[in-house]
C-alpha cells in the first residue's frame, strides 16, 4: 500500500497512546500538522515557544498515562527546545521529540535549518533516530517510545525529512503497537532471592532505619508505606520526589535530611544506622549539597546502574525497576516479621509523636516571623492546602518558592507535585501548569512561580486562555531572584544582578487574556484564594500577585550556604568572611 509520511506519523503516535502534541507549525513540519488534525485521539497544541512546548511535554509524561511528545521545525525548533529536553533528560522523563527535517532528495546544500541536528542532542537524549523511508516511520516511532519509557526514561528525537512527510511511499503492512511489542518482548528481571534475604535482614536488625526515596519510587507508594509501617520508619524523599510518598503520612517528615532539611527530617535521620534508598542518584540538591551522613548500611534500589555508588558506598546495591522489586520486598518483609513475631508499633508510635511535635514546632516558628506588611509563607501555603483538593496538582519552578513549597505545602497522591530539578530550569512552570490542567481538566490545577521564573514563559499564558483552561498561577512576588540574591548575601554582603524590580503583572494579564487578583497582605490571603478558585471553575486562568515575604530563610537555603561554606578551604573561608564583614561595616 502506498501511504505519505505524515500519514504514517499519526498513525504510529495513536498506536501508543500519545493525546497531546506541543509546538508550532513550519516548512519542514507542516504536513505532520494536517495529518495531526485528522486525528480523533491526538490534539496538537500550539504554543508561543518551543522550550514552552518541551516543558509541556514534559508534564503530561510526568502526571498522565501519556508520554509527552513535540512536534518542532528543525533548527531552531531543536535549539528553543533544548531546555525542555535537558530538563527531562536529566529527571529521567520520557519525551518524544519530532522534528521536521531538510530534504533528504535535494542535491542543494545550505537548505534551509540545515544543522546537525543529532550532534546537537546527543548528550541531552537516550537516542536519536533519522527516518530514510516512509517504510521505516512506524517501527521507528515504535522504537523510539519504547526506548524513551524503558529503563531509565528520558527524551528521544526522531528527525523527518520534510519529503518523506510529503510523498508516498510504499509500506508492506501497518504493524499495530500490540504486534510490535510481541515481537519485542523483554522479560524484567525479579530481585534474587538471596538478595532480597540480606536486604530483610539488614532492615530487621537495624535499630533505626530510614526510606529516603527519589522519583523513582513515584508509583510504588502503596509498598513505601507499608514497608514505612512495618519497620516503624521516618520518610524523607528528594525535590522531584515530594509526592512519592504521602505528605500527611505520620512517618513523613520531609525533604531530605542532614542540615539542610526541616527539623523533623535532620531528628529523625539522625542517627539513622540503615538507609533504604529507592530511586533517587543522590545528586546535589537531594543531598543539601551532599551535606548528609549516609549510614554504612545503606541499601540502593534504582533503575540505573551508574548511580549505585556513585556519590555513597552501598551495603547493598539493586538495580532495577521498583514497581518489580518494591512489591516482593514488602511481601518478604511482612512474611519475616510474622515468622520471628517481631513488631515495631512501639517504634511507629514513638516516632511518629516526636515528627508531629518538631512539624509543629516548625510551623510555629514561622507563624511568629512577623511577616509586616507582606503575606507570611506559612499562612498562605496552610490557607492554600485548605482551599486545594487532595487530588488537586501543584506545579513549582526553580527558586526559593520552590523550597518554601518542599517545606511548607505537604503533597498527598503520587504525581501531583512536579517541579524542575537536576537541570533546574528557570521557566518551567508556567507551561507545565498548563499541560497538566489540558491532561486532567477536571481536577484543580495551581503552579507557584516565582517572579523571576514567571518573566520567562508568562507568555505562555496565552495558550491557557486559548484553550479556556481554568488553571491557577500564583507569583510570588518580591521584585528578586530571592533564591540567589539570598546566597550572594553572607559571602558577599551585595546582590549583583539579581534585582529585578518593579514587574506590573496585571499587564501581563491583559495581554494574555487572564484575571488578575493581587494579594498584598495575611489578611488578602482567604479572599484572594476563594476569588480564584471560582474564576478557574469558569475556564479562565488566573494570575494570583503575591506579595512574599521572603524574609525568613527556608532550612534549605540556610543548610546549603552553611554546608557549602565549611566546605571551602580555610583561605578561602576567611576571605569571603573578611570581604563579606568589610563591605557591612563599609555600607
Amino acid at each position: 500500500m502506498k501511504k505519505t509520511g505524515a500519514w504514517l506519523v499519526r498513525y504510529a503516535l495513536e498506536q501508543i497512546g500519545v493525546k497531546y502534541t506541543f509546538g508550532i507549525p513550519g516548512v519542514h513540519n507542516t504536513e505532520i500538522y494536517d495529518e495531526l488534525n485528522n486525528s480523533e485521539f491526538i490534539s496538537p497544541i500550539l504554543v508561543t515557544h518551543e522550550g514552552c512546548g518541551a516543558f509541556m511535554a514534559d508534564a503530561i509524561s510526568r502526571t498522565s498515562d501519556s508520554i509527552g511528545t513535540i512536534v518542532i521545525v528543525p533548527a531552531a525548533g531543536v535549539t528553543h527546545a533544548a531546555s525542555g529536553i535537558g530538563e527531562a533528560s536529566l529527571d529521567g522523563i520520557p519525551m518524544l521529540v519530532i522534528s521536521g527535517g531538510v530534504r533528504s532528495d535535494s542535491k542543494f546544500k545550505y537548505q534551509l535549518h540545515d544543522i546537525d541536528q543529532h550532534s546537537l542532542l546527543k548528550p541531552i537524549t537516550k537516542q536519536t533516530f533519522k527516518i530514510n523511508s516512509q517504510e521505516d516511520i512506524i517501527e521507528t516511532i515504535y522504537k523510539a517510545y519504547q526506548t524513551a519509557t524503558t529503563r531509565e526514561p528520558g527524551p528521544v528525537f526522531i528527525e523527518i525529512p520534510v519529503n518523506i512527510q510529503l510523498y508516498t511511499g510504499s509500506v508492506e503492512f501497518l504493524q499495530t503497537y500490540d504486534e510490535f511489542c510481541k515481537r519485542n518482548d523483554k522479560t524484567q528481571t525479579t530481585l534474587k532471592q538471596k538478595e532480597l534475604d540480606h536486604v530483610v535482614e539488614l532492615l530487621l536488625q537495624a535499630k533505626s532505619p530510614g526510606l529516603f526515596l527519589g522519583w523513582g519510587a513515584v508509583d510504588v507508594s502503596t509498598f513505601t508505606v507499608e514497608i514505612a509501617e512495618l519497620l516503624g520508619a521516618p520518610v524523607s524523599t528528594t525535590l522531584q520526589g515530594l509526592s512519592v510518598f504521602p505528605g500527611n503520612h505520620p512517618m513523613y517528615c520531609g525533604m531530605g535530611f542532614g542540615p539542610a532539611a526541616v527539623p523533623a527530617a535532620t531528628k529523625l535521620f539522625s542517627d539513622c544506622d540503615c538507609l533504604l534508598a529507592i530511586g533517587t542518584r543522590f545528586s546535589e540538591i537531594a543531598t543539601g549539597s551532599f551535606g548528609v551522613t549516609i549510614p554504612k548500611n545503606l541499601i540502593h534500589i534504582d533503575i540505573n546502574p551508574n548511580v549505585l555508588n556513585a556519590n555513597y558506598p552501598t551495603k547493598i546495591g539493586i538495580v532495577g525497576d521498583s514497581k518489580i522489586i518494591l512489591p516482593e520486598l514488602a511481601k518478604e518483609l511482612k512474611r519475616k516479621l510474622q515468622e520471628t513475631k517481631q513488631n515495631h508499633r512501639e517504634r511507629f508510635e514513638n516516632r511518629k509523636r516526636e515528627i508531629i511535635k518538631l512539624k509543629q514546632s516548625y510551623k510555629d516558628e514561622w507563624y511568629h516571623h512577623d511577616s509586616k506588611d507582606k503575606v507570611n509563607p506559612a499562612l498562605f501555603f496552610d490557607i492554600l492546602r485548605n482551599t486545594l483538593p487532595d487530588d488537586g496538582y501543584v506545579v513549582v519552578d526553580d527558586g526559593n518558592h520552590t523550597f518554601l513549597t518542599a517545606e511548607l505545602l505537604p503533597i498527598y497522591k503520587p504525581r501531583h507535585l512536579i517541579s524542575p530539578t537536576d537541570f533546574n530550569c528557570m521557566g518551567y512552570a508556567v507551561p507545565a501548569t498548563i499541560a497538566t490542567k489540558l491532561a486532567h481538566p477536571m481536577n484543580a490545577v495551581v503552579g507557584i512561580i516565582g517572579d523571576g521564573a514567571f518573566q520567562m514563559t508568562c507568555m505562555e499564558i496565552i495558550t491557557a486562555t486559548r484553550n479556556h483552561l481554568g488553571v491557577l498561577f500564583v507569583v510570588f512576588n518580591d521584585g528578586e531572584l530571592a533564591q540567589i540574591s539570598q546566597a550572594q548575601q553572607i559571602p558577599y554582603n551585595r546582590k549583583t544582578c539579581t534585582t529585578l524590580g518593579t514587574s506590573h503583572f496585571e499587564g501581563i494579564a491583559i495581554a494574555t487574556g487572564a484575571e488578575y487578583i493581587q494579594m498584598k497582605t495575611n489578611d488578602d490571603i482567604n479572599d484572594s484564594l476563594n476569588k480564584a478558585w471560582i474564576l478557574t471553575k469558569e475556564n479562565r486562568p488566573v494570575i494570583l500577585d503575591v506579595n512574599i515575604d521572603y524574609s525568613k530563610k527556608t532550612r534549605f537555603t540556610k543548610g546549603i550556604v552553611g554546608t557549602n561554606l565549611q566546605r571551602l578551604p580555610f583561605s578561602a573561608k576567611l576571605r569571603m568572611i573578611s570581604r563579606a564583614l568589610v563591605r557591612k561595616m563599609t555600607g
